[in-house]
């Protein structure tokens, strides 16, 4: 398998099971069942199913701060992404634009995240230099 078919698998597991703790779930389930049942409609009410299931175990993980639960949930779902993208390649562009267009839903993800910000400064003698990627407060006395 390609290297950037697994690199897709992990960040599709992990982007589902981000999403499953905020509003956009709904959309995101909806989204991800409806690929499955256009490359396999014979797996696509299963798939909806442990969706649902890893929804209540994430949620439940989160409530007892459990974080080793969390990740391995994303793993699993890497796994079983990349499995379904060994299986019907023809859907990889279609999974691609799927999270793209749940990109902006995942938690802290706003314009500024997806922002390169480049700075360089140079101070002799006795010069200050304040740089700063956000908000940058300074009070000299």
């Amino acid at each position: 398998m390609e290297p950037q078919i697994a690199d897709l698998a992990r960040t599709a597991g992990s982007t589902v099971v981000t999403l499953m703790a905020t509003d956009a779930w709904q959309r995101a389930r909806e989204r991800i069942v409806a690929l499955w049942r256009r490359a396999q409609p014979d797996r696509a009410d299963g798939i909806d199913g442990e969706l649902e299931t890893t929804h209540d175990d994430l949620l439940a993980a989160r409530d007892a701060e459990d974080e080793e639960t969390q990740r391995e949930l994303s793993e699993e779902w890497a796994g079983r992404m990349r499995r379904f993208l060994a299986a019907h390649p023809e859907v990889v562009e279609e999974l691609r634009r799927i999270l793209d267009e749940l990109n902006p839903a995942l938690p802290g993800n706003d314009q500024a995240m997806n922002t390169t910000i480049q700075m360089r400064a140079e101070a002799s003698g006795s010069g200050r230099v304040y740089q700063a990627g956000r908000d940058q407060h300074i009070t000299e006395r």
